[in-house]
């Protein structure tokens, strides 16, 4: 009996080392082997922009936890919605702000809003083929006042302020609505290219010779000083690590996984395909995008 409590206490006693030595590192490492040493963490930006609550509160997170030296963003985005595209953009200048680099990886497609996203970073690394850019804002809006007439529908607006049913669909777009829906596209318009024109360090002038709306390839990107470099997300997240002072390759934080009801029933049920579990798409009253 005695034996075997010996037995038990050396084990955990061995457990207890071990875990010690886990915690403490290397000898004269960086923090990138030790168990709460100094990682790398990663952050996902995928698909459009548009709810950003989560991503944002991640960012906090990683900013708020001292085990976090450093924060990858990988981007897979064509854009979206233009505030909750800039409130990203100033959570990651807020994690900068507090000394933690920023590095942005871009995916197969980082434009409009995603490029936007991307220039609040210190870095930016791009795949050669990445789509990238569309330094612009759209705005669409259907006009149906010919079916209305063929079909025999007339359409009633009663309102209190002239520019209230701007947009409308029932009716052409006047000279003067068009003129302050300019004015709003070119305001933001605006604000994009400052933005970009402070986070790649570049003089607004240069911006406006690329910010027309065009997309690039990453090798054209970085001619234009777009990007900082060439390269994988495993390159990104090396290059976060030597800005945080890091061991390479770093211990790396992975980005938090999202899981629904509605996907799990789409993999254990897929046989069905996907037709039986369709994906519910936004839709938007006011169609302001920075959107490739």
């Amino acid at each position: 009996m005695l034996g075997a409590a010996l037995a038990v206490y050396l084990g955990v006693a061995g457990l207890f080392v071990v875990l010690v030595a886990s915690m403490t590192g290397p000898p004269g490492g960086a923090g990138g082997g030790a168990l709460f040493g100094g990682r790398v963490a990663i952050v996902q930006l995928e698909g459009l922009i548009v709810d950003v609550d989560d991503l944002v509160r991640d960012l906090t997170a990683h900013r708020d936890n001292p085990a976090v030296r450093a924060v990858v963003i990988r981007i897979n985005s064509p854009g979206g919605v233009v505030a909750p595209t800039q409130e990203l953009h100033g959570a990651i200048q807020r994690l900068r702000e507090a000394g933690k680099p920023v590095v942005a990886s871009l995916g197969a497609v980082a434009a409009s809003g995603g490029y936007y996203v991307a220039v609040a970073a210190d870095r930016i690394y791009a795949n050669p083929g990445t789509l990238t850019g569309s330094i612009g804002v759209i705005m669409q809006l259907a006009n149906v006042n010919a079916l209305l007439k063929k079909v025999g529908v007339d359409y009633v607006v009663v309102k209190a302020g002239e520019f209230k049913d701007i947009g409308s669909v029932a009716r052409p777009m006047s000279v003067e609505e068009r003129r302050v829906l300019q004015a709003l596209l070119d305001d933001v318009h605006g604000q994009f290219i400052g933005a970009v024109a402070a986070g790649r360090k570049l003089e607004r002038a240069t911006v406006l010779q690329f910010a027309d709306g065009r997309i690039f390839s990453g090798a054209q990107a970085k001619d234009l000083r777009m990007v900082d470099a060439l390269g994988s997300l495993q390159d990104a997240v090396d290059g976060a690590a030597a800005l945080a002072g890091l061991a390479r390759p770093p211990r790396v934080v992975g980005p938090r996984r999202k899981f629904s009801l509605l996907d799990i029933l789409r993999n254990e049920l897929g046989l069905l395909g996907a037709a039986a579990f369709p994906r519910v798409q936004p839709m938007f009253k006011t169609p302001l995008y920075l959107m490739d």
